[in-house]
C-alpha cells in the first residue's frame, strides 16, 4: 500500500511540474485599451422640406424624424444620424411679437442647460452671429453630460428655435470624443444655414 501511494504521489508531482512547465512558457501582455471604431459621415447636404416655416440644411446620411417626446409639437423635429446614434432634437414656436413668452422661453432654454451642471467639467456659453447677421446662443458642455451641444436662436419677434445634441449609446464621452466633435460641426452648419420663412 506504501508502494502504490509513492507511485500516485510522484506521478502527481510530475503532473503538477508539467503543468506548471506548460503554464509558464508564455510571457502574459495585457491587451491595450481599445475605443469604439467611428466611421463618420462624408459632409454632405440636402434642404428641410418645405412644410416647416424654418429653413436648414442638414448631413444626406442622417434621417428627418418626427419629434417623439411628451412634449412634441407641430414643427419639433429630430435630425437622427444612425451610424453614430447620435440625435439634434429641434424645437420650434412662433412668437408673434408676445415679448413675455420669448422671454419665457428663453428662460425655459437656460434652465434646460443649467440641468447639466450636476455632471458637466464645463459649460462655455458664446452670444454669435451667423454669417446671415443671425443672432445664435451656443453652451458646449464638457463632462458626462446628456447632451453636449445646445444651441437657440430667435428674431426676438416672431420665431424661437431651439437644437440639442444627444447620443444615444452608453459609451463614455472621452472614447465618443471624435463623433461629438463631429457632430458639433454638423449643428453649426445647421446654424450657419438657418432660415426664417416668411409666413
Amino acid at each position: 500500500m506504501n508502494n502504490k501511494f509513492n507511485i500516485k504521489w510522484k506521478h502527481g508531482v510530475q503532473i503538477f511540474f508539467s503543468l506548471l512547465l506548460f503554464s509558464c512558457s508564455h510571457d502574459y501582455q495585457p491587451k491595450p485599451k481599445g475605443y469604439n471604431r467611428l466611421v463618420l459621415p462624408k459632409e454632405e447636404y440636402r434642404p428641410l422640406p418645405d412644410s416647416l416655416p424654418y429653413q436648414f440644411e442638414y448631413s444626406q446620411h442622417a434621417r428627418l424624424l418626427k419629434d417623439t417626446s411628451w412634449i412634441t409639437e407641430r414643427h419639433f423635429v429630430e435630425i437622427y444620424y444612425p451610424e453614430l446614434k447620435a440625435n439634434i432634437h429641434i424645437t420650434y414656436k412662433k412668437i408673434n411679437g408676445k415679448q413675455a413668452l420669448l422671454k419665457e422661453l428663453i428662460n425655459d432654454a437656460y434652465n434646460l442647460t443649467s440641468k447639466q451642471q450636476i455632471k458637466a467639467n464645463a459649460i462655455d456659453e458664446v452670444i454669435t452671429q451667423t454669417p446671415h447677421g443671425k443672432t445664435v446662443v451656443i453652451a458646449e458642455i464638457a463632462g458626462e453630460v446628456p447632451s453636449q451641444f445646445q444651441f437657440t436662436m430667435t428674431d426676438s419677434s416672431r420665431n424661437f428655435l431651439r437644437g440639442a445634441l444627444y447620443f444615444n449609446t452608453r459609451v463614455q464621452n472621452d472614447s465618443l470624443a471624435p463623433a461629438i466633435a463631429f457632430m458639433k460641426k454638423e449643428a453649426m452648419h445647421l446654424i450657419n444655414t438657418l432660415e426664417w420663412k416668411s409666413r
